[in-house]
């Protein structure tokens, strides 16, 4: 069996969890939320990894639920089993994705000592975050969570900031950015929330395609001419690999997908984090993953987000930047990806000053934003407010990249 180049997303406690998020999808769409994975499934697990892998560093990315309730003893364990079957000159990535409530000083310190990247999901502002990002008591986490960012920073991790664009977000997005980026941690992502009724209703938390857009232009204008080197926007990042000639790393972006599968703590696989469903189940941690990612259902799993695509795809010049989104998110009219239309504002806003950041390549960073800043406020003194856009979309300037600010 040949070896894979993937990445294992691990549910150690399945959907249990200390918060209670109101727009959270996996709560209702796990099927093993009452299992704790065991050490002797986590030890069939990471040795089937390494086996299966090409690889020489196996990507591990804990998650949940709230992957810290298995408890620190569980980690440690983890670490031991994995030196336990790496050949020589091999290492694991380990990555433990975490709402940040129970972390302490022992879980600092253990998590430095053992090379853990950390993901921490902060919906921007307390008061959006506190809106909806609750404890099992209904009480707020902000604060908190702020807190053990610190704390984190204290024993020199600076974990990678998630914020979710839902409908509280979404209303201030460089209120948003600000407040993560003054956090100083040099990373932030920004997840767009997308939940529906068992009839297909997107519910209210959900953010609009029209919003999703307006929020990454707005957050894109502030980065590109302003913080560009002292912060990283996981999206914007992706967009200037691309256009520099590399490949997205993001799932969602890539032309085919199928290389994250999930392990539940029952030892139970899937397809993907958002098909956690019976007929997604590609097998066992007891089987190679190299034979599960192989399976035809997985392979036709994979496939699918490229032979689905819409005569809108197939027809867009931007295509090969995000070929037709995220497939849990393809349900508007003939299978398009929901969120096509704000995709779309951001790649045409941002294409010209992306393309300029790449023949720039090199040249000092202050330099690179105020020659950026230069260009765009020229073609933009040029534009004619009620004359087509500067990006080529055919629509009125107005109503296009002259909505957003250049600060």
């Amino acid at each position: 069996m040949e070896k894979k180049d993937f990445a294992v997303m691990v549910k150690p406690v399945g959907s249990r969890c200390n918060m209670r998020c109101t727009y959270c999808y996996y709560l209702p769409l796990n099927i093993s939320h009452d299992a704790v994975m065991s050490l002797e499934t986590a030890e069939k697990m990471i040795r089937n990894c390494i086996e299966s892998s090409r690889n020489n560093t196996v990507s591990f990315v804990w998650h949940g639920g709230e992957p810290t309730i298995r408890g620190l003893d569980f980690y440690r364990k983890i670490v031991e089993i994995q030196k336990k079957y790496l050949p020589e000159g091999w290492q694991c990535w380990n990555n433990l994705q975490t709402n940040g409530l129970g972390l302490t000083d022992e879980w600092c310190q253990f998590l430095k000592k053992n090379h853990f990247d950390v993901g921490i999901s902060l919906d921007g502002t307390k008061r959006a975050h506190d809106s909806n990002r609750h404890d099992v008591a209904g009480n707020e986490t902000y604060d908190r969570i702020r807190e053990n960012i610190a704390r984190l920073q204290k024993y020199g991790i600076n974990p990678d900031l998630l914020c979710t664009v839902n409908s509280e977000t979404v209303r201030k997005p460089l209120e948003v950015y600000e407040n993560l980026k003054n956090l100083r941690t040099g990373w932030m992502q920004f997840i767009p929330v997308v939940n529906r009724d068992p009839d297909g209703t997107v519910r209210d938390e959900s953010v609009t395609d029209e919003e999703y857009g307006d929020f990454l232009c707005n957050i894109f204008n502030q980065w590109i001419f302003n913080d560009l080197g002292k912060v990283n926007v996981q999206l914007f990042i992706e967009l200037v690999n691309m256009y520099a000639g590399g490949n997205a790393s993001l799932c969602w972006l890539q032309e085919t997908c199928g290389n994250v599968p999930v392990v539940e703590a029952d030892g139970k696989v899937y397809a993907c984090d958002h098909f956690v469903r019976n007929n997604y189940c590609i097998g066992t941690v007891d089987e190679s993953f190299a034979s599960m990612l192989d399976k035809p259902a997985q392979q036709k799993f994979g496939r699918n987000k490229n032979e689905g695509l819409t005569e809108k795809c197939l027809n867009c010049r931007y295509l090969r930047l995000c070929h037709g989104g995220c497939p849990k998110d393809r349900f508007g009219e003939d299978g398009q990806y929901y969120l096509c239309e704000g995709l779309l504002k951001l790649f045409r806003l941002s294409e010209r000053t992306i393309k300029g950041l790449v023949e720039l390549n090199g040249r000092d960073r202050q330099y690179i934003m105020k020659e950026l800043k230069a260009r765009e406020l020229a073609l933009r003194n040029k534009a004619d407010r009620n004359g087509s856009c500067i990006c080529g979309s055919g629509l009125k300037f107005k109503k296009c990249c002259g909505r957003y600010q250049v600060r």
